[in-house]
């Protein structure tokens, strides 16, 4: 498309589409005009893509995921067509300035941090692979919440992300699907089969968005389905005066769709949870078997043409759903069913905190999916019968059940989920072994075949092409374009490091991010940042186990030193700390957490005494539009997470290749970014996994480091002391309270190692060429942390599927 032509499709869109002139178009018309113009080449690639399919019937993968935080889409689009310069100038022409036009952009929030974005990394790199494959989920009316602060405190507001329409997106009302919950279970007349006569249904209505490739003709399906009453609107009840029953069923239907991740503190969000979970997989598995038998391809087939990958616990509903249309509607035998499920069911275990893998109530499954119940049961008999012939070990097999009896009779979707799946795998070399070794030990050591391990990845194409144009260029420049699509060919840039009018443009790349960072938290959030400081930042989901709490004690500890006399405040460092990070809103303790991050920034950022020297920055609402700008800009990266705690982080391999230098504990892909750059490129602290089990089998005493730290207690005193909290020592009393008496992320025992890092990273930082010269080399042996060198170990270990002709 030239420019001429772009213009006049674009104008036309205005006119045709918007119903308005170009000189009354809002910037919203013209946003929607440019969104429109470039999906035209893009869905004749996606018509191509499918042509291309249905006639080679190469093996599709099936992505199943209840989180895809996309990001915004118009500049990836714009980057996949290779259509930014004519926009621009198609724009230019017409007096619009495309980058104004873009801003307007809403980003869909759906997705909670790393799984909904490596979702969103993955469906990337099939594309750009040139692999068919569809990404399943929910389109959610209102995603993860948008955060504020109202007197430091975290207060969630709705994401209504779709106010100015969503052009990216198209729905097909006509091609709804119905899904069912809750009736009973028969069977027909003639006793062999078992019907399931649901009490209620909902309509799953598709809203596709186009994955385009990079650099390649593909362009892949993403469908969320979003939910709505199969009889919205009754008249009768209407007429009647009832007004708020005429609408009740369209009510309860679009709740199963409106929000990610509903509070679940109580019985009703359990079960709204579990009606989204069984929602957006009914509908995609009988999407799925619609698109596939109906070219011909027989059952037996299926595993030849179809691999499923279960994108953690939340849709392993999907396996009894699987078994239900097979045997119930589709007529095969249970073991033909059985058989087929197992061979095209993969699933990746995301995490390694035992309270992340979901239990459901057998109750509710009673209630809401009565067959799926029996379905599971006789999953759960059959393998107990297979285990029992091979063990007396009656409390083994209690430990393996699909069904917890204690405290209260409950379904495991792990177990479930390592039952049904041909192959399990964790998302770091540590993670997998860690399942192995203890989460999934039992099913490992019965099924050794089943397990292996995937490193996760990040898409170049978002987090470093777009977000970091500087370094980009200079990149093209030192290495050519093709790093692009392989980063191996990053190691170009080793000789490279010993350059000094490299590391000096290296260094200006770096400079600019944290101009542009700083210019925008200006006018985004009012936060001013001192220019020639270290950026040191930890942005990431806020929860225990991450320990911000961690760095909140090494700015505080150095604040109490000062104020002690212990350390002079010109010996520091100049450093910005920023935070970045969303609470869940009934995660008091993280919630409180962030009250007390801003309530220490309030002072510091102030106090006399500091001399300007550490600056807390905290930006509401950090989302991946914010990352984009944010991560290029950072000096350090923090990834201090509990080792054995984290299964991989991805935003450690963001920052590093954006050339931050990692201080971290080996945890998650910790261990292999360490590995890659060397130790005089990373700073490691605090205990090893196998330190972290013994020192609890030990007996864990978070106060006896607290005795014996001075500046440990230093800091904790400053903060019960009420320094922050306008002298209301009852403010922070439970956050003090958790670290003396629980500390169940142990960050008291690691924080003398993390503030001895600390003093590392400040001496090193003080050598800029030699700061710069690390950075360099961290960009240079992260290569491997690619998305798509991810998806090919997936194609070779798991899915082995290979690309469309």
């Amino acid at each position: 498309m030239d420019v001429t032509t772009f213009r006049n499709i674009f104008l036309n869109e205005l006119t045709y589409d918007r119903g308005v002139t170009l000189e009354n178009a809002s910037m919203t018309d013209k946003y929607t005009a440019l969104v429109r113009t470039l999906k035209r080449p893009l869905i004749e690639r996606w018509q191509h893509t499918s042509a291309r399919h249905a006639e080679t019937q190469t093996k599709t993968v099936v992505y199943l995921s209840a989180e895809y935080l996309l990001g915004p889409q118009t500049e990836n689009a714009l980057l996949a067509t290779q259509l930014t310069r004519t926009a621009k100038a198609a724009l230019d022409s017409l007096n619009i300035n495309i980058d104004e036009v873009i801003a307007t952009e809403i980003e869909p929030g759906l997705g909670n941090g790393g799984l909904g974005r490596l979702a969103a990394c993955f469906i990337d790199s099939l594309a750009t692979l040139d692999i068919s494959a569809i990404g399943y989920g929910i389109r959610y009316n209102y995603g993860i919440f948008r955060q504020i602060f109202v007197d430091g405190e975290q207060n969630e507001q709705p994401d209504t992300w779709t106010t100015h329409g969503i052009p990216w997106e198209t729905q097909h009302s006509d091609r709804a699907l119905h899904v069912g919950f809750g009736g009973t279970v028969h069977n027909d007349p003639s006793g062999t089969q078992r019907i399931w006569e649901p009490e209620w249904q909902v309509q799953a209505v598709p809203c596709d968005y186009l994955v385009p490739g990079y650099d390649t003709t593909t362009v892949n399906t993403l469908r969320l389905w979003s939910a709505r009453a199969t009889d919205e609107f009754n008249l009768r009840i209407f007429n009647s005066g009832d007004f708020e029953n005429a609408v009740k069923a369209r009510t309860a239907a679009e709740n199963i769709s409106n929000v990610l991740y509903p509070e679940d503190s109580t019985p009703q969000g359990k079960e709204l949870r579990l009606q989204q979970q069984y929602f957006f997989v009914a509908a995609s598995l009988q999407d799925l078997l619609n698109s596939h038998l109906t070219r011909g391809i027989t059952y037996q087939e299926l595993p030849q043409h179809v691999t499923i990958q279960l994108n953690d616990t939340h849709p392993v509903i999907a396996i009894p759903e699987f078994m239900r249309l097979l045997v119930d509607e589709h007529a095969l035998s249970w073991n033909e069913a059985w058989e087929l499920t197992q061979q095209i069911f993969n699933y990746t275990c995301h995490t390694l905190l035992p309270e992340a893998l979901e239990l459901w109530p057998v109750e509710l499954f009673e209630r809401l999916l009565p067959r799926h119940l029996e379905i599971i049961y006789g999953i759960n008999e059959q393998f107990l019968n297979e285990l029992r012939q091979t063990t007396n070990n009656d409390e083994l097999v209690r430990s393996m059940s699909i069904i917890q009896e204690h405290p209260v009779r409950a379904i495991r979707m792990a177990n479930l989920a390592t039952i049904g799946a041909n192959r399990i795998n964790g998302v770091a070399e540590l993670h997998s072994q860690l399942l192995k070794d203890s989460v999934l030990k039992d099913f490992s050591s019965y099924w050794p075949h089943k397990f292996t391990n995937v490193t996760n990845g990040i898409t170049p194409r978002r987090f470093i092409k777009l977000a970091n144009p500087a370094l980009a260029d200079l990149l093209d420049d030192a290495v050519g374009s093709g790093w692009v699509k392989d980063l191996t060919l990053l190691t170009g840039l080793e000789e490279l490091a010993e350059d000094p009018e490299f590391r000096t443009q290296f260094a200006a790349v770096k400079a600019h991010n944290k101009e542009r960072i700083a210019h925008i938290l200006k006018h985004r959030d009012g936060i001013l940042l001192p220019e020639n400081a270290m950026y040191d930042v930890m942005v990431k989901r806020l929860h225990e186990y991450k320990r911000q709490s961690l760095k909140l004690l090494h700015v505080v500890s150095l604040y109490a030193q000062v104020l002690a006399g212990k350390l002079d405040a010109e010996d520091i460092e100049p450093r910005v700390i920023m935070f970045g990070a969303k609470a869940a809103p009934g995660y008091r303790m993280a919630k409180n957490t962030i009250a007390l991050i801003n309530a220490v920034a309030a002072k510091v950022n102030t106090a006399p005494e500091l001399k300007g020297r550490l600056t807390i920055a905290f930006p509401a609402n950090y989302n991946v539009t914010l990352a984009e700008k944010l991560i290029p800009a950072a000096d350090l990266s923090e990834q201090i997470s509990l080792a054995g705690k984290e299964a991989s982080g991805t935003g450690n391999m963001k920052f590093a290749l954006n050339g931050a230098l990692t201080i971290g504990t080996l945890d998650g892909a910790n261990v292999e970014i360490h590995q890659l750059v060397g130790d005089e490129n990373f700073f490691l602290f605090g205990m090893t996994e196998p330190e972290v089990h013994n020192r609890l089998q030990s007996g864990y005493h978070p106060s006896s480091y607290y005795e014996s730290q001075e500046n440990l207690k230093l800091a904790i005193d400053l903060i019960a002391a009420g320094t922050f909290s306008n002298g209301d020592r009852s403010t922070f009393e439970p956050v003090i309270s958790d670290w003396l008496e629980s500390d169940r992320f142990m960050a008291l025992a690691d924080f003398e190692s993390y503030m001895s890092a600390q003093q590392a990273v400040e001496n090193r930082y003080r050598d800029a060429d030699a700061w710069t010269k690390s950075a360099i080399l961290n960009v240079a042996r992260c290569g491997f942390f690619s998305s798509d060198r991810s998806i090919n170990d997936y194609l070779d270990r798991i899915w082995h599927a290979s690309a469309q002709l």
